[in-house]
């Protein structure tokens, strides 16, 4: 079964970190650029940052520089989103995606392509709040 399945959310306060990960399963993800996407109450989508192997290339979001980083272990099939000093305005369900064509650009920057990613997983919950 082809899927993706999203762990590490919870309440934090604001400044605090958490990890987020993405484990894939039923297909090879290293072929795969694998993102994170958030969605907060009210608002659209947003690409918060992607990656993919087989060139090294990443995406952030202006609104994460320098307080996120992404990374993959391949071996393990699974993606993570390291997120630093974390703001209330990062309140959001976040979600992992994969798609075996699009670049990283065009699959974080391009809200029309999401709706043509191949897999989604069910969004795990971050809530910054003191």
């Amino acid at each position: 079964q082809v899927q993706l399945v999203e762990s590490g959310g919870g309440l934090v306060q604001p400044g605090g970190s958490l990890r987020l990960s993405c484990a894939a399963s039923g297909f090879t993800s290293d072929y795969y650029s694998i993102g994170w996407f958030r969605q907060a109450p009210g608002k659209e989508r947003e690409g918060v940052s992607c990656i993919k192997s087989s060139d090294g290339s990443t995406y952030y979001a202006d609104s994460v520089k320098g307080r996120f980083t992404i990374s993959r272990d391949d071996a393990k099939n699974t993606v993570f989103l390291q997120m630093n000093s974390l703001k209330p305005e990062d309140t959001a369900v976040y979600y992992c995606a994969a798609d075996p064509l699009f670049t990283v650009q065009a699959m974080c920057a391009l809200p029309v392509n999401y709706r043509y990613l191949e897999i989604w997983g069910q969004g795990t919950l971050v809530t910054v709040s003191s």
